[in-house]
C-alpha cells in the first residue's frame, strides 16, 4: 500500500524481468550481430582469425555478466516519492537521476504492460505531462495492482486544467 511521503521501492521481481528481457535481446540480437560481425571480417582477413574469436567470445562473455548482473543494481537504485506537491522518481546506476512531476502538470497517467510483463504480473507507469508527447516520468516493475493505484492517485492529483 502506498503510504503518502514514504520512498517506495520497485517489486523484486522486476529483476528477473530485466535478466530475462536482457538474455531475449542477446540470445536474438547480439550474439548473432557479433557472429556475423566477427565471421565477415575473418573473410575479409583483417584480423588473424584467432584474435577475432577472442575479441567476440570476450564481448558476448561481458554481455551475459552484464544481462545478469546489472538488473539488481538499476533495482537498488530506483526508488520513487509521491509527494504533497510532487510525484519524485529516483534511477541511475553510475549517473544518479531525480526527477521531479508535479501534480499540478500531469496531464495524464497510464500503465502499460509488455508479455514478459504480464507473465511476472508487473507494469509500467507512465506518467505524461503538458510538456510533450513522450512520457515525462516513468515507474517499470510495479505489481500491476499497485500501478493502477498510483495511476489513479496521481490522475487525482494532477491538476492541469489546459491554461
Amino acid at each position: 500500500m502506498l503510504e503518502p511521503n514514504a520512498t517506495q521501492r520497485l517489486d523484486p521481481g522486476v529483476v528477473m524481468l530485466w535478466r530475462m528481457q536482457r538474455i531475449v535481446r542477446l540470445t536474438l540480437v547480439s550474439i548473432p550481430t557479433l557472429i556475423g560481425l566477427g565471421l565477415i571480417t575473418a573473410t575479409a582477413n583483417i584480423f588473424p582469425t584467432a584474435l577475432l574469436v577472442v575479441v567476440v567470445m570476450t564481448l558476448i562473455a561481458i554481455n551475459v555478466v552484464f544481462a545478469l548482473f546489472w538488473p539488481a543494481l538499476e533495482y537498488n537504485a530506483y526508488r520513487y516519492t509521491v509527494r504533497d506537491q510532487d510525484l519524485l522518481v529516483q534511477s541511475g546506476v553510475l549517473f544518479r537521476r531525480w526527477s521531479s512531476i508535479p501534480h499540478n502538470r500531469i496531464q495524464h497517467v497510464d500503465t502499460r504492460q509488455g508479455p514478459f510483463e504480464r507473465v511476472f504480473g508487473l507494469s509500467r507507469l507512465l506518467v505524461f505531462t503538458a510538456a510533450g508527447m513522450s512520457a515525462d516520468g516513468s515507474i517499470p516493475g510495479l505489481r500491476t495492482e499497485e500501478a493502477e493505484r498510483l495511476r489513479d492517485l496521481l490522475s487525482r492529483r494532477g491538476g492541469d486544467d489546459g491554461v
